[in-house]
């Protein structure tokens, strides 16, 4: 599967997920609301809709953000039924969890158990009965004649044998393999490994290929040198409204991320060894920083007990300030409570042959430079704490 496709099967994985919880949280109210109204096993009638609002929106929204954390929404068109049923109990777990916490520390003593129980049971039918529904309708769409996608490679060597296997993986998923197209004058053999025989065909043949059948991309898996003399058949595919694509395997290697963006109207090949999900950087960036401000607050009495401690037992600064290198090579200032004497770097010089490691690095069990509190602190690592 294509990872652009993949990432819309995913999305639509991610909507159906919360309309399923939704519709659950809906119908748990509707069947307790009836209970109580009824006066079944010896249960009241509960508060309005509009006061489970909150929890309503906190039970639809859990599930995909925990789903997305625990990539249940990765290649999802893998997923098996007990794969399903694994990820919806998973969720569901973190998603209640959280649920709870936040109901305990925001006084929900009026939320009714009963419904969430109903609602548990319900969330987890309607979850794993529409993600299959889902998974296994798009696949029969998929394999559909006419939803079919076919496909012929430009190429005999490993990388299309690599290419092909894959398409022939993703069969049940719509992908077809119709041919092979070869360069040279000497017809090569298949690559070894696949499950059936295809024709293999000379490349200057795929134009005339693209009349005779439907064809609907063409994967170019060969060397650098041979694409500029495959221009011609690049330009009669894209006449043809034929999608192309290229295996990139003769570019630089160790790259998790290799993608095409354009700088004014010039398309440039990226390669980035760090993540480039903006939204998702986006959103960990505000997680560390709401965890960083709620833990500096929870521990913000046992900071003033350090401070005052340095401060009493040792004349100098309370933190230390050192220049570090982050991405890229940015500086910042990081920040530690000083745990040796105010002059400790001034005294390293004449430390340097006790140097207990190799490298640049400077540790010494017994050092001298520390503070009473400091050698105390360091044990713990409790000097790192202003950097939250």
């Amino acid at each position: 599967m294509f990872s652009r496709r993949s990432r819309l099967i995913s999305v639509t994985c991610v909507l159906n997920d919360l309309l399923a919880t939704a519709v659950a949280f809906v119908v748990a109210y509707g069947v307790r609301e009836a209970i109580g109204q009824r006066n079944w096993y010896g249960l009241h009638p509960i508060y309005p809709l509009k006061d489970y609002l909150p929890i309503f929106l906190a039970a639809s929204l859990l599930v995909p953000f925990f789903g997305y954390l625990l990539g249940a929404y990765s290649q999802v068109e893998l997923r098996r039924p007990r794969d399903i049923a694994s990820d919806v109990v998973k969720m569901m777990a973190l998603g209640l969890l959280a649920l709870f916490t936040g109901m305990f520390f925001f006084k929900g003593e009026y939320v009714s158990r009963s419904l969430l129980l109903i609602f548990v049971f319900l969330q987890f039918v309607f979850l794993g009965v529409s993600r299959w529904a889902l998974l296994a309708g798009g696949s029969w769409l998929r394999t559909r004649p006419e939803h079919q996608r076919h496909f012929i490679i430009v190429g005999t060597a490993s990388g299309a044998g690599q290419l092909a296997c894959l398409l022939e993986e993703g069969e049940n998923q719509g992908l077809d393999l119709v041919a092979f197209a070869y360069m040279g004058d000497e017809m090569p053999s298949l690559p070894p490994g696949l499950r059936r025989d295809y024709s293999l065909i000379p490349v200057q043949r795929l134009p005339e290929l693209l009349h005779q059948h439907v064809v609907d991309e063409v994967l170019f898996a060969v060397g650098r040198e041979e694409l500029a003399d495959l221009e011609p058949i690049m330009q009669q595919c894209e006449q043809e409204g034929v999608h192309m694509r290229v295996q990139l395997d003769f570019l630089p290697r160790g790259f998790n991320h290799v993608f095409v963006e354009h700088l004014g109207h010039v398309p440039l090949l990226t390669f980035a060894s760090t993540p480039q999900n903006d939204f998702a950087l986006a959103f960990k960036r505000c997680l560390d920083i709401l965890v960083a401000a709620l833990s500096l607050i929870a521990v913000s009495p046992l900071l003033l007990v350090f401070a005052l401690l340095i401060k009493l037992t040792s004349p100098g600064p309370v933190f230390y300030r050192q220049t570090r290198c982050g991405l890229g090579g940015r500086r910042f200032t990081l920040l530690k409570f000083r745990s040796m004497v105010a002059n400790a770097d001034q005294l390293l010089p004449n430390l340097e042959n006790m140097n207990e490691v190799d490298g640049p690095v400077f540790k010494m069990r017994r050092d001298p430079r520390c503070t009473v509190v400091g050698r105390w602190m360091r044990v713990f690592s409790l000097d790192e704490l202003p950097q939250l």
